[in-house]
């Protein structure tokens, strides 16, 4: 069984929200003026190579799918070509190679993933899902860059629970000009999780 893995780029305060690109949002960018170093981008390109396809809410894909099919090389090739899942109740006739669009029961749809899948299923981004997912029990682990910056405004990772969700951290590393990265393990938080 795969494991569900949501990966962010966050502030000191949580937010998540145009870390970098062309959003709306007020702020975007806040990441920047930060490098997380070459030992930073192996980790970013080793988490993809150790996945088997992605898991993106709309407006996360449709960023993507604006900007990836415009990269080359071995790693682009991947990221391009890999199975993606987008979750929405909108989007009709997706564009970007090998794009299936979810629109039934998420926790349904997202178990159906993880059995189908032996390796790791990426969430980048994607806040609202990330949320959603989250609260259903169904994130396995969480990989956190975590810059050194507080952004003040936007939306942020974590919003409120109908129960508490347990993790360990698994790993903790600093990369370039102090970016932070924390790998959380989901740990059981009730007797039927065990």
């Amino acid at each position: 069984m795969g494991r569900l893995v949501v990966t962010e780029y966050i502030s000191l305060d949580g937010v998540v929200e145009g870390p970098s690109g062309t959003e709306t949002f007020e702020r975007v960018g806040w990441t920047d003026d930060f490098s997380r170093g070459a030992e930073g981008d192996q980790f970013k390109v080793d988490e993809t190579l150790a996945s088997d396809a992605q898991l993106l809410g709309r407006v996360t894909y449709e960023a993507f799918a604006a900007a990836w099919p415009h990269y080359q090389g071995e790693f682009a090739d991947y990221f391009n070509t890999m199975p993606k899942y987008v979750v929405s109740s909108t989007l009709k006739a997706p564009e970007w190679t090998n794009t299936t669009v979810l629109g039934g029961d998420l926790v349904d749809e997202v178990t159906r993933l993880k059995q189908r899948y032996s390796r790791d299923i990426l969430v980048h981004g994607s806040p609202q899902l990330a949320q959603a997912l989250l609260e259903h029990d169904l994130v396995d682990a969480l990989h956190l860059l975590t810059y050194p910056v507080i952004v003040g405004a936007g939306k942020r990772l974590f919003a409120g629970t109908s129960a508490t969700k347990g993790f360990r951290l698994a790993e903790a590393r600093t990369f370039g000009d102090g970016v932070h990265l924390l790998v959380y393990h989901r740990t059981p938080t009730s007797k039927e999780d065990a």
